[in-house]
């Protein structure tokens, strides 16, 4: 092959300068998010929403400048960028791509969406400390609107399953409107398919939940354990000492109180991971930690000398989610974790926990039972909360829902789904901070990370036979460099099933999770070991 033009490199360089410096602005965006829900006093409401909306309108300004098409236009078919694998050429295929997006949608919108969604994210707190939705319909009507006319705008990229840059996107069909914003967050789903995903797997968990319940109870279950009082300052103490365990480097990121936890990558060597305490929920706090620290340490293993380009960026939120739960369930939650840290939470709280066992312990924190709150969900019945979202969310979006309707929809999906009816709107329909941020299309993610942890986690551990005897002896580092090698430091260069694919070394499959309820749940609940059909190598795989 033959070696770049030297004008090739000049506007190569080009490109990722003006890369750069939207990555730049970004990051200030960023930090204004991150304020807004740390920090910012609420009076500054209608100020940080005017801030987020000039920035957002300077971002647009510069990501649809004309120079960027010229630049990415004559790198496209350059020699360049010819070798599909290099950086160069994951660089400009998403930069591409990035920009066929940004073009379709105008100013005008761009500013409104960051307007009124840092607005939204305002009345939704007071809503659901109120517990009335009737005070947050208006916002949410105002963010369908326009989250209806951004898939409006870039639903032409996905028409004819290209996107919009000649690139092939799959063969489902016609896209829907919820397309478009699924894929800004998961690049290549679609809503035909995740439908057969998501159906296979509720037809997979909704029996073992129900045998789960026959089975009248975890053996040594413990007796409200969790629920006895675990002071804040200790909770603290405890969730840093771990998260440094795991690798979240202190000097690059930050941990921070929130009404709903988070994780924002603001930018090279700035990382901030964020939860809420209760003296009364113990695992409420320390496993949104593990899971938000996930998060961080995926940002943290980013390619330093990439940043600001697709090369230094994660590659979808439904890897990003893969991180987080790999750490918080398949490693936070399980035996050899805890031979290490019981004996240090004991000590911790010890009036909490003196006349606890660790096998008392392990039976609380995997404890399996139908609940309101999402992000309180046990491993087993967390994505039947995701798949009441994606259907209720899909509906608002099209407008076969009223928001009007919603609160009673929500608790018929939760009555029907997991026996279980909300007592008021904080509980039910107000308790996710997603669709007041225009997080149209995220939920899905939460799922699809979950599929994705289970591929990755049962590829580690055959590839590191000691790994879990290490947790047990408090250490982790092997893990966390084998996913700094196959996903973190690979940023954005290959689609995400793509990338997951090459890590795990097959196809991208919901068996593996299944398989890890089934026999990780089977023996807390004494039940048969035996896979169930779907569970072997047929299962649905997400493209």
């Amino acid at each position: 092959m033959a070696s770049p033009s030297s004008d090739s490199r000049a506007l190569y360089e080009e490109l990722l300068k003006s890369s750069r410096e939207l990555g730049l602005l970004g990051s200030c965006a960023a930090v204004l998010g991150w304020d807004e829900q740390t920090y910012m006093p609420p009076g500054a409401s209608s100020l940080r929403g005017d801030q987020m909306a000039l920035l957002a309108g300077i971002q647009h300004d510069r990501g649809t400048d004309p120079r960027l098409g010229e630049l990415l236009e004559n790198l496209h078919d350059s020699s360049l960028a010819a070798e599909l694998d290099s950086i160069e050429s994951a660089n400009v295929r998403q930069l591409r791509r990035d920009y066929a997006r940004r073009i379709k949608l105008p100013r005008a919108l761009v500013e409104d969406l960051a307007r009124t969604t840092s607005l939204a994210q305002q009345e939704w707190v007071g809503a659901k400390h109120a517990s009335d939705f009737a005070r947050f319909r208006p916002w949410l009507d105002r963010v369908l609107a326009l989250k209806r006319q951004e898939s409006a705008c870039l639903l032409e990229c996905l028409e004819d399953r290209r996107d919009g840059l000649g690139n092939e996107q799959g063969s489902e069909g016609a896209a829907t409107i919820y397309d478009p914003l699924l894929d800004e967050y998961e690049q290549g789903a679609r809503t035909a398919r995740l439908r057969v995903v998501f159906g296979d797997l509720r037809e997979s968990l909704s029996p073992f939940v129900k045998q789960i319940a026959e089975a009248g109870g975890m053996r040594n279950p413990g007796e409200s354990v969790l629920r006895r009082r675990f002071p804040i300052d200790r909770q603290r103490v405890l969730a840093e000492s771990a998260a440094a365990a795991l690798g979240f480097d202190f000097q690059r990121g930050r941990l921070d109180v929130t009404e709903h936890p988070f994780c924002t990558g603001i930018g090279s060597g700035d990382v901030r991971v964020t939860t809420k305490y209760d003296e009364r929920r113990f695992d409420d706090a320390f496993f949104s930690v593990l899971h938000e620290v996930g998060h961080g340490l995926y940002e943290q293993g980013l390619p330093t000398e990439s940043w600001g380009t697709p090369a230094g960026e994660s590659v979808s939120l439904g890897v990003h989610e893969s991180q987080s739960r790999l750490w918080e369930n398949f490693v936070g939650r399980s035996r050899s974790f805890w031979s290490y840290w019981f004996p240090v939470a004991h000590r911790t709280f010890h009036d909490a926990l003196h006349d606890v066992t660790l096998e008392q312990f392990l039976g609380e924190i995997n404890r399996v039972e139908p609940s309101l709150i999402r992000i309180q969900a046990d491993e087993v019945t967390y994505n039947l909360h995701v798949l009441i979202r994606f259907d209720l969310e899909l509906a608002l979006l099209s407008g076969d829902l009223a928001t009007a309707d919603l609160p009673e929809a929500w608790n018929a999906k939760y009555a029907e789904t997991l026996g279980v009816t909300p007592a008021n709107d904080a509980e039910g329909c107000l308790q996710d901070v997603h669709w007041a941020a225009g997080l149209i299309g995220y939920f899905p993610t939460y799922t699809l990370g979950n599929i994705y942890a289970a591929q990755l986690y049962a590829r580690a551990t055959a590839d590191l036979p000691g790994l879990e005897a290490g947790f047990a002896r408090g250490e982790s580092a092997d893990l966390l460099a084998w996913l700094r090698d196959k996903i973190h430091r690979q940023g954005r260069r290959y689609a995400p099933t793509d990338l997951i694919e090459r890590a795990v070394g097959g196809p991208i499959d919901a068996a593996p999770l299944m398989a890890h309820l089934r026999r990780k749940y089977g023996e807390l609940y004494g039940l048969s070991s035996s896979p169930a059909p779907g569970d072997g190598p047929g299962a649905s795989q997400p493209r």
